[in-house]
């Protein structure tokens, strides 16, 4: 089963979810609003790709966040804490199917080679 993190309110994972309903795609929907994210999976998501992936820094959390907070952001472990304390930080959507990381963003072209 294919699964797509984000935020139910947030334009970029409504284009994908949108484009993946229009392709026929079933994905479960994980909210980080409603659901959190467990440490199980963000330390995989970050056994996989570098946090510098996955932390958005230029959304409004992580602008929200105070210069000691971001600067001690600097190692998967750090990371860690940040992405399970405040999901918002985390770029989205992400795509994931059994475990592996399939996309972090939304890009029709990438999504197309990798699903149809």
């Amino acid at each position: 089963m294919i699964k797509l993190y984000g935020i139910n309110n947030c334009n970029t994972v409504k284009k994908a979810r949108d484009w993946l309903a229009q392709h026929g795609i079933a994905v479960e929907f994980h909210d980080f609003k409603k659901c959190g994210l467990d440490t199980k999976t963000a330390t995989n998501w970050l056994q996989q790709r570098d946090q510098s992936d996955l932390i958005n820094r230029k959304g409004l959390t992580w602008r929200g966040l105070t210069d000691e907070q971001k600067l001690g952001v600097k190692d998967e472990a750090s990371a860690l804490d940040l992405m399970t304390d405040k999901t918002s930080v985390i770029k989205r959507p992400i795509l994931e199917q059994d475990g592996k990381l399939l996309y972090v963003g939304f890009d029709m072209a990438a999504y197309a080679e990798l699903l149809l």
